[in-house]
């Protein structure tokens, strides 16, 4: 399938885009070259918007965010389907999860409506320890089996589980990627 975002290594903007604005005040506004201008300009507008268009953003809310990410299009989609098979926009949620866990299973309820086209592609999560000033990442791997943290959502809550007690990270963020369709 061919289509203009596959093509693009990444978003980005020109800079060197110079215009001697001397030239702009002797151009004659009926003139090929102030044609010329104007679709230079428009096609710089155009790079813009489509640059900002599909970037990640970094606005990290606790509601639901679009958050810039395209995905491939639905594999079950083609140009037969009822839907066009266009790139999907990714969205964003984070949970103030609070404190962790004392050897334990802890919800949070995320309050998405999820359903069978739902698909998860990030969820992570970082906790902190403000008093001893330690910071470690969610899911949690550790040689001691006891002291891995595991990091699951299902349709209604996230859920961090402790093997050790784990209270004294008192603040935990987890950030909740997916798809709709």
């Amino acid at each position: 399938m061919a289509d203009n975002l596959s093509t693009l290594v990444g978003s980005f903007v020109p800079t060197t885009n110079i215009w001697d604005v001397s030239e702009i005040y002797d151009v004659d506004v009926n003139s090929p070259e102030f044609k010329e201008l104007l679709v230079r300009l428009y096609q710089n507008l155009n790079n813009i918007s489509l640059s900002i268009n599909t970037r990640d953003a970094a606005y990290y809310n606790t509601s639901e965010f679009v958050s810039g990410q395209l995905f491939f299009p639905d594999p079950t989609l083609n140009s037969q389907s009822n839907s066009a098979p266009d790139f999907r926009q990714a969205m964003r949620l984070v949970i103030d999860f609070g404190s962790l866990p004392n050897t334990a299973a802890k919800t949070v309820p995320h309050g998405l409506i999820m359903s069978s086209t739902t698909t998860i592609t990030r969820l992570y999560a970082a906790a902190s320890n403000p008093t001893g000033l330690v910071y470690i990442p969610i899911p949690y791997a550790s040689p001691t089996l006891a002291n891995n943290i595991e990091l699951s959502v299902d349709v209604t809550n996230v859920t961090i589980t402790t093997g050790s007690d784990r209270t004294a990270f008192t603040r935990c963020i987890v950030v909740l990627e997916y798809l709709q369709s």
